[in-house]
């Protein structure tokens, strides 16, 4: 098996048992502490994306330069000088953060959260235990980009794998033998973030070449990536606004309600991406692999078209199923006749707007394996500024399904614009046979099975026939898409097959997709 396979496999067990741990731990965290207290664990989680926005491009940049780095002669003392001159910053981001959040604490406490069975101390050291948190699981993402730069994926999996379990299944016996609060579950998170940290700085300095020297901080190294970085941080800060304009806008134009079922419309939808970033997390290494050796344009090419014809089986066949049968998902999810009627409209449109975008992750991660950000980040700044305008229009005029089918339309727009442009000056006539054959051939074999399957099921058959029809028409949609993949060899197919069917399972029993915490 090649490296590449190995690290998708990896990458997709991973995400799979990360998923999984917190199936199973987050009701039991609710039975322990109560609902009101489960609610700082998600402003918790809130700060961490927040926050994560201070990331200043430094994990995708150390990913892109271990990746490059890693395949020239001579390399091994730039690579650990590199890695030293970064996490310098990032830790003391990191620090600064935590200072942060203690320091606001008893703001947090007395003036924005509202407890009712909760006293404000209790609210007010919960939050500094999430600010001594912070400081450790913020550089998480830093030296895993190391490891995914320097291609030990299978390592890094490993070690989430195992951390996850011990995060999760620690914090219920601590819940359980020791004490029941939400106290004690933030102290939990802080030891196992400790661990989970040290694990991965200790792997990543491990799997770095040796040097005749000892790693140091050196300035010409932070100007050397100023530019990629500068772009990646201005491409996350634009995806982040994106990906919640719509929430702002919508939440002060629709009542509470509707709101939060274009909320949980969005939730399911965005359960796409875990799909894709699996093989992007694969792919993006060997990309920048073979630009930093100078490879041909033919093999560059050929890594692209595998890559993208993959994420496009992986993608359509289940954006399509849902999209079609997104009413009877919903309900044997919700168990709600009302929310499936009022959300499957909204989840079927969202969910090809979200496909839609996942088929772009491999040309973008090909642009930016060249160290080219700026076609990203315009495509960002164009999509905010004609995304808020016309969604106050359309909502107004048709409420929530008019905002969702704008944005939908507006990824529609950027398939076709993104390509356009990129080809132009990557793979210059590559276009059509990404078209055709990378996105094209599977969209039409999964339209057609899914297409009979939609004919076929009935929304009134009882829970466990349409879970194992829909179970049919997945994998058939699914078997469908590989099929007519060209670049996707037998086994390969028949190891997808498989997989994804697990996964398939996963997202029916829980579209939400839950994470870790």
């Amino acid at each position: 098996m090649t490296v590449l396979k190995k690290n998708i496999a990896a990458n997709f067990f991973g995400s799979l048992w990360v998923g999984l741990m917190g199936l199973i731990f987050v009701p039991l965290y609710i039975h322990f502490i109560g609902i009101e207290a489960y609610g700082l664990i998600g402003i918790f989680a809130t700060l961490l994306a927040i926050f994560g926005l201070l990331d200043m491009g430094l994990s995708m940049t150390l990913n892109r330069e271990m990746a490059r780095l890693a395949v020239l002669e001579g390399s091994a003392q730039e690579m650990r000088d590199l890695v030293r001159t970064l996490e310098i910053p990032y830790w003391i981001v990191g620090l600064l953060i935590s200072i942060i959040v203690i320091a606001m604490s008893p703001f947090l406490a007395h003036h924005w959260v509202n407890a009712k069975n909760l006293s404000p101390k209790t609210v007010q050291t919960a939050m500094i235990l999430m600010g001594l948190a912070f400081a450790f699981q913020w550089p998480m993402s830093f030296y895993s980009g190391g490891l995914m730069g320097l291609q030990r994926q299978v390592l890094l999996n490993v070690v989430n794998i195992v951390m996850s379990t011990f995060r999760g299944l620690g914090a219920v016996l601590i819940l359980w033998l020791i004490s029941p609060t939400v106290l004690a579950f933030f102290s939990w998170q802080i030891v196992i973030s400790v661990v989970h940290v040290g694990l991965i700085v200790f792997f990543l300095w491990r799997n770095l070449p040796e040097a005749t020297e000892a790693p140091r901080f050196r300035h010409e190294l932070l100007r050397n990536i100023r530019r990629f970085a500068i772009g990646i941080t201005g491409i996350t800060v634009m995806a982040t606004l994106l990906a919640q304009l719509d929430k702002v806008i919508l939440s002060r134009m629709l009542s509470l309600e509707i709101f939060g079922y274009y909320s949980l419309a969005g939730v399911v939808a965005m359960t796409l991406y875990r799909f894709v970033g699996p093989v992007l997390e694969a792919t993006y290494p060997q990309l920048t692999n073979l630009v930093a050796l100078g490879a041909s344009e033919a093999k560059i090419a050929e890594m692209y078209h595998k890559s993208a014809q993959l994420v496009s089986v992986l993608i359509l066949p289940t954006a399509l199923v849902v999209a079609l049968f997104s009413q009877e998902i919903m309900l044997l999810w919700t168990h709600s006749p009302v929310t499936a009627q009022r959300t499957h409209l909204l989840v079927s449109i969202l969910v090809i707007g979200a496909a839609l975008n996942s088929i772009l992750n491999i040309p973008s991660s090909l642009q930016w394996a060249y160290g080219w950000t700026r076609l990203t980040f315009l495509v960002y700044v164009v999509s905010a500024l004609l995304l808020a305008p016309l969604m106050i229009i359309c909502t107004k005029g048709y409420g929530s399904v008019g905002a969702a089918t704008v944005w939908a339309m507006l990824c529609c727009g950027n398939v076709f614009i993104v390509m356009h442009y990129m080809h132009r000056r990557l793979l210059r006539h590559e276009k059509w046979r990404w078209y055709v054959e990378d996105v094209g051939r599977p969209l039409f074999a999964s339209i057609i099975v899914a297409g009979l399957g939609r004919l076929i099921i009935r929304s009134d058959w009882s829970p466990l026939l349409l879970i194992l029809s829909l179970g049919m028409v997945s994998g058939g949609t699914l078997l469908a898409a590989a099929c007519v993949s060209s670049r996707l060899d037998a086994v390969e197919r028949f190891k997808l097959f498989f997989a994804m069917i697990v996964k398939r399972v996963a997202l029916l029993l829980n579209p939400a997709g839950r994470g870790e915490i």
